[in-house]
């Protein structure tokens, strides 16, 4: 993994910056609370952005639950119009990394436990690069996504990890499903009912909200602080 060259970014309190992982060149928003308990880092699915709505809804969340949130676009514009960068799942889990470290090397950040956050293909991202960095991650959570795509590297997962299904999104239900039995971490599927793939429908989305919040507080703790400072100390 190269060695991110980011420059540390100083956010004021309850501010959201504007940010470059320095290493890929990805366009970032980057917000901290005061006294953060953690931070969640978001990988988006194909074809989305830093600005999609629906993580943007649950950042906000986040946010006014104390967590910092870090997110950026995996793929600079020039590499997204090429669709096969949008579903390799290898250089995705590669950029997750890069931002996981230049959010360990920032000064506002490199205290927090690390929780990530995956959408769709994000989220096989996701899973990869929690069982890359092991203890250096806390928790994850998928929203909708496709963790069986992270193949192999369900098995090596350590930190605790909440795939979040609709209800009428078979398809995928089913993919999760079988994902889950392959995870050895501890772990978790809440299916929304009556939810399809986006989580349209009234409700839902904060039905994803109240469940990715609840996980991430309880697993982004105090007591996950150390594995942080390790991982700080490392990159």
């Amino acid at each position: 993994m190269a060695s991110p060259t980011a420059a540390s970014i100083s956010c004021s309190p309850h501010a959201q910056a504007s940010v470059r992982i320095d290493t890929f060149g990805g366009e970032g928003l980057l917000f901290v609370p005061e006294n953060a308990r953690g931070i969640v880092i978001f990988a988006h699915g194909s074809g989305s952005s830093r600005l999609s709505p629906r993580n943007m809804a649950v950042a906000a969340a986040l946010q006014r639950s104390g967590l910092a949130t870090l997110l950026f676009d995996l793929l600079t514009a020039d590499e997204a119009a090429d669709r096969r960068n949008v579903f390799d799942i290898d250089l995705l889990a590669d950029r997750l990394i890069e931002a996981t470290a230049w959010a360990a090397r920032n000064e506002d950040t490199c205290r927090l436990p690390i929780g990530l956050f995956g959408a769709s293909t994000g989220a096989a991202a996701a899973l990869v690069a929690a069982a890359r960095l092991g203890d250096g991650v806390a928790a994850v959570v998928s929203r909708g996504g496709r963790p069986d795509l992270a193949g192999d590297a369900l098995a090596d997962v350590r930190c605790p990890t909440l795939l979040v299904v609709g209800g009428d999104d078979g398809e995928v239900l089913a993919l999760n499903r079988m994902a889950l039995e392959r995870l050895r971490c501890p772990k978790a599927l809440e299916v929304v009912p009556g939810a399809t793939h986006l989580f349209e429908e009234v409700g839902a989305m904060e039905q994803v909200v109240d469940l990715a919040r609840a996980w991430f507080l309880k697993n982004l703790d105090r007591s996950a602080k150390g594995a942080a400072d390790d991982f700080c100390g490392q990159i």
